[in-house]
């Protein structure tokens, strides 16, 4: 398409509403996705170090007091 002028870009030819409107909702989308992604990144990473320190304290044996 030729667009004659900025405004004329900008108005889509009468269909700005959804045009805009379908580009501002998958914006939104993709940043609610990008939040919920890095929140379950964090998430996990903070039960894996849990889990790991969890499992070497298990493994330590406990301290025993040597008599000579």
């Amino acid at each position: 398409m030729n667009w004659g002028s900025a405004e004329a870009f900008w108005n889509m030819g009468g269909a700005a509403t959804f045009v805009w409107g379908s580009y501002a909702v998958t914006l939104i989308v993709i940043v609610v996705e990008l939040i919920l992604l890095f929140q379950r990144r964090k998430n996990t990473v903070s039960r894996l170090l849990r889990l790991r320190r969890g499992r070497s304290a298990r493994r330590q044996p406990a301290n025993v007091s040597e008599s000579p």
